[in-house]
């Protein structure tokens, strides 16, 4: 069993060894299972209740795809780009991302557990009703000009990320983790951020979020 602790998140990764594994090229109609699937093009290509199951995916261009229901179990996704995907309805479980591109995807109500973001790239990417049923870390993952609402990522590890320009709507982060994170221009109502973790430098940024929230205005005397 493999994982990796980011913080206090501790995540079950996939252990995939690629021997095991058979080399997929073209996109099948059916689930995907135990497949090595290596500089593919699939861009704009619908996916309708299909799952991917115990494969390696690496290089590919997932761009504009439309995934409706299914489910991610137990992949390795490292360097594909995924800018543009429309996914809805989908379960990401024991998966990892690796160096991955996000950018402008929509994301709807998708169900995420055991989850690992590392070094993806997410900006202008919009989630919605995003639910973390378990452990899901963001590591040096660039975030900013992003839209996340209703969504429920207690607990949550977004360490070392760009939040810059984030904005969150009736979002849930208790207990999450944003240590190291950048939040500049980060945009939220004060209740979206009860309960996380900041580190003392980020105060900063926390104080002008509750100077803006509160419509206080600071004068200088004289």
């Amino acid at each position: 069993m493999r994982t990796t602790t980011v913080g206090d998140v501790t995540i079950l990764l996939p252990d995939l060894d690629p021997e095991d594994l058979d080399q997929v090229a073209d996109l099948p109609i059916d689930d995907i299972r135990d497949g090595l699937v290596d500089g593919v093009s699939w861009r704009g290509e619908q996916f309708a209740d299909q799952s991917i199951r115990g494969c390696r995916i690496t290089g590919a261009d997932l761009g504009e795809v439309s995934w409706e229901a299914g489910a991610l179990y137990g992949c390795e996704i490292v360097g594909t780009d995924l800018s543009g995907a429309t996914l809805t309805g989908i379960s990401i479980e024991r998966c990892s991302f690796t160096g991955s591109r996000f950018t402008g995807t929509r994301l709807t109500d998708v169900r995420l557990k055991d989850v690992l973001f590392d070094n993806c790239r997410f900006d202008y990417a919009t989630l919605n009703r995003v639910s973390a049923a378990g452990s899901v870390a963001f590591t040096n993952c660039t975030l900013g000009h992003g839209s996340w609402s209703s969504c429920r990522l207690s607990g949550t590890a977004l360490r070392s990320c760009d939040l810059s320009d984030l904005e969150l709507e009736s979002c849930r982060l208790d207990g999450a983790d944003l240590q190291g994170s950048r939040l500049h221009h980060f945009r939220t109502p004060l209740d979206n951020l009860q309960g996380v973790a900041l580190g003392a430098d980020q105060l900063p940024d926390l104080t002008r979020l509750a100077v803006e929230a509160l419509s206080i205005v600071v004068r200088t005397e004289g």
